[in-house]
């Protein structure tokens, strides 16, 4: 009976490399990239230009949506995508975490583009009187560091508030019930709530923090396809520009991409340049003052080096 098997145990060991060696040339057919419903990548995603710089190379580009950059850089850990786009502030959370993440792209400064939402009727009209008040956000997102510092310029810790850490729409819904006084949400969310709620501005990020966008890859993927990133780069540059350029169909491809009414997005759009900016100094700074606040704050387990993550074009 043993011996009857065999064969059979061969077989099923065979097909197994057999199917791991299909699916590693697969992946290096395609590139998998992860994007959020506003941004740079969403517009390179809706104008197709991307796959037409691959075609010609017989590389197929996939693209995942996700509905915050904390999900998103948690498919990236996972090994499900080779390329995203987040905030500021997942990152530093990813890192931490042992996210195997580089930084390859930064996008421009849009402080303008995050904001501290209470309702019109909220009897809170400013940031001190958030103290002992439920506060909706996405835990580890770029609207975390901005509230952090806005508590801290207030007087207030972070313990003086009570957090309720929801994605997009879950918040959308607790705001909308009431069941939290404030919200501090990003764009398109941002301008969605403005254009459908009757919601006040405590503050945007306006001296608070840049809310830049900023661009990764896995290090495995960095390491192995320096010229697919360039590629994507370019584009990314080049879709910016057009962008900026042309917010009216930008604003219309956008909305009918997510499925957002086109006033809010064109808010959005019109909030902020756009452009995509090499990893700098004074940016690698700017990311590390975020993670030396969230660690001080007990927000991530351990202090971070963000030089250590910077992918650098050989």
């Amino acid at each position: 009976m043993r011996l009857r098997l065999i064969p059979v145990v061969l077989l099923i060991a065979l097909l197994s490399l057999t199917a791991g060696c299909r699916s590693g040339e697969a992946n290096k057919n395609e590139i998998r990239i992860g994007y959020q419903k506003f941004g740079v990548l969403s517009i390179l995603k809706a104008r197709g230009t991307l796959e037409k710089r691959f075609e010609s190379q017989g590389i197929r580009v996939k693209w995942i949506q996700f509905p915050a950059g904390p999900q998103l850089l948690e498919a990236l850990h996972a090994g499900s995508i080779d390329i995203g786009e987040t905030g500021n502030t997942p990152p530093i959370f990813a890192q931490a975490a042992g996210t195997p993440l580089v930084y390859i792209g930064a996008g421009k400064p849009r402080p303008e583009g995050e904001a501290i939402v209470v309702h019109d009727d909220s009897p809170i009209h400013d940031i001190r009187q958030l103290k002992g008040k439920k506060v909706a956000l996405n835990k580890g997102s770029n609207v975390h560091y901005l509230l952090l510092k806005a508590l801290e310029k207030a007087g207030l810790s972070y313990s003086d508030i009570r957090p309720v850490y929801l994605p997009p729409a879950d918040a959308k819904a607790a705001f909308i019930r009431k069941s939290v006084d404030a919200w501090v949400i990003w764009d398109p969310y941002f301008a969605d709530a403005q254009t459908d709620l009757n919601v006040r501005i405590l503050t945007d990020a306006k001296g608070y923090t840049s809310n830049r966008s900023y661009y990764f890859s896995s290090k495995d993927f960095a390491q192995g396809n320096p010229d697919k990133i360039q590629i994507l780069l370019d584009e990314l540059q080049k879709s910016a520009e057009w962008f900026n350029q042309n917010p009216d169909q930008t604003a219309k491809l956008l909305a009918k991409q997510i499925g957002m009414d086109f006033k809010p997005v064109d808010i959005a759009i019109r909030r902020a340049k756009y452009g995509i900016e090499p990893i700098s100094p004074d940016v690698v700074q700017d990311q590390q003052q975020i993670a030396r606040a969230f660690y001080e704050t007990g927000l991530i387990p351990k202090s971070i080096q963000v030089r250590d993550v910077i992918w650098s074009p050989k």
